[in-house]
């Protein structure tokens, strides 16, 4: 029993409980033919992969100190991934009518696709710094992650504090929206305060911590931006596909295949200079040590 026995879980389960509601989209969906529910399938794959990615990373950190590391990089390379699944379902589906065909839209899923490779690399290098500088090594791996949800959530927060009249496309999701929204938060802050172990040292090493609890709020909030997604797909499909173009193949699947090509290069990129990294340095020797952190990573 260690402090990522159940960080585990806490992402391993969910992994299966997304996969399920995939194979039970697949059934009333046509992902294969219909084109306006690619951006939905490529949400989806996201949603299934970051979890699974997070739970082995925290199965086999273990295993080595280089291991500690590469398994890290991959768990931020699929975070970031998973904001590019966020905002093509945003643009495709959340965007309010009156932002529909406007400069934003249109250039919308490729700045995000730009953001994730900004994000991976970001929180990649910051592990590098996590001995000799840990305020730098934390803000850069905080900023990496809060910059892409911030840009992906510009649509819906528009939608939802600053937007009036009938073409702001308020319906049945909006409550969902706002659910997802406050589990985002929650997870940010949890992640940034480190809050219960941070008020009692000790009480929370092995349950309760910090980063338990932001993988469970974090779950939660994909869960309720699931629901808000699929009921605005449904909601607002006859005037979608009267007033927009079709998703096309290549910014849907296209862009989900070279994001995860161009994240993988960055991510052996940073594999090669640990390996080049010397015995002795001071974030390699200090891998033992950080084990037994209660904050997990």
């Amino acid at each position: 029993m260690t402090n990522e026995t159940l960080n585990i879980w806490t992402h391993f389960l969910p992994t299966w409980y997304f996969l399920w509601r995939l194979l039970v989209l697949w059934h009333s969906v046509d992902f294969y033919n219909e084109a306006y529910a690619w951006p939905l399938f490529v949400y989806m794959f996201f949603s299934c992969l970051y979890p699974f990615t997070s739970s082995c990373a925290h199965t086999f950190s273990t295993m080595s100190a280089h291991a500690r590391h590469i398994c890290y990089f991959f768990d931020y390379g699929a975070l970031s991934l998973y904001s590019l699944g966020c905002a093509i379902t945003y643009r495709a589906y959340v965007m309010a009518d009156r932002w529909i065909n406007n400069a934003l839209h249109s250039c919308f899923v490729p700045v995000a696709a730009f953001n994730t490779l900004v994000c991976t690399t970001l929180s990649c290098y910051s592990r590098f710094l996590e001995i000799e500088q840990p305020r730098l090594s934390k803000t850069l791996r905080l900023t990496a992650f809060t910059y892409p949800f911030l840009f992906d959530n510009v649509p819906l927060f528009h939608r939802l504090f600053l937007c009036w009249g009938e073409d702001c496309s308020h319906n049945a999701s909006v409550p969902t929206h706002y659910c997802h929204l406050l589990f985002a938060f929650l997870t940010c802050f949890l992640f940034a305060s480190h809050l219960p172990e941070r008020l009692a040292p000790g009480w929370f090493d092995y349950i309760g911590h910090s980063h338990q609890l932001f993988h469970i709020s974090a779950v939660a909030g994909t869960h309720f931006q699931l629901e808000a997604i699929i009921s605005d797909m449904g909601c607002r499909r006859a005037w979608l596909l009267a007033n927009t173009p079709l998703p096309s193949l290549g910014g849907t699947l296209g862009v989900m295949v070279a994001a995860v090509f161009l994240n993988l290069l960055i991510i052996s990129s940073f594999i090669a200079l640990l390996a080049l990294a010397p015995g002795s340095s001071p974030f390699l020797l200090s891998t033992l040590s950080n084990r037994v952190k209660p904050k997990g990573e």
